[in-house]
């Protein structure tokens, strides 16, 4: 698939259930699949409602929008490259999802940028760059964005170790799909 409109996800739950929402390739751009979507919104559904949700590497907007339409409050999506930015906005207006805000920064700058706690955090960068996942949970964890009992959901290539960086990070729930683990931890404040 090398054109926009090729590339799309399906919203699967909540006022958008059903939606395709298209998005541009891109290097290491590689959405969460819908089974593991599934998953992972099941083990969200009890806290999800209301909640405050970071986005960090937005990519398709898959996590971000299925957040949106199962009912958080605010979801802020980040992602560096501009053209999928841009079809995130576009996604956005399209939904007329108020809730949902949209920046093109790079990770430092996006954990640097406001004060806001969030009750959940959706990491999954690109799997051609693993260092850039230790490195979001330690900015994360420093930039002191979460609150005592957030949930942070990891995805990484099952190759990858990957060990929290305190012991505040508790492993909630995981899984593995094929090649990938995905994860959910619960963070305790020290």
């Amino acid at each position: 698939m090398s054109d926009q409109a090729g590339n799309q996800i399906r919203i699967i739950a909540g006022q958008w259930r059903g939606r395709r929402l298209s998005f541009p390739s891109a290097a290491g751009l590689r959405p969460t699949s819908d089974r593991m979507r599934e998953t992972l919104f099941n083990w969200l559904a009890p806290v999800l409602p209301g909640a405050s949700c970071l986005d960090l590497f937005a990519g398709s907007g898959a996590l971000g929008f299925e957040a949106a339409s199962r009912g958080a409050a605010h979801v802020f999506m980040n992602d560096k490259d501009p053209d999928v930015v841009k079809a995130l906005q576009a996604t956005r207006k399209a939904l007329a999802a108020r809730q949902v805000e949209i920046s093109c920064l790079d990770m430092t700058a996006c954990l640097a940028r406001g004060d806001d706690l969030f009750d959940i955090v959706f990491l999954d960068p690109p799997f051609a760059h693993p260092a850039l996942l230790g490195m979001a949970i330690k900015q994360l964890d420093q930039a002191r964005r979460l609150k005592a009992g957030s949930l942070v959901y990891v995805e990484q290539p099952r190759s990858q170790n990957f060990a929290p960086p305190s012991s505040a990070w508790h492993l909630y729930r995981d899984k593995q799909a094929g090649a990938v683990d995905y994860r959910l931890y619960r963070y305790r404040a020290e």
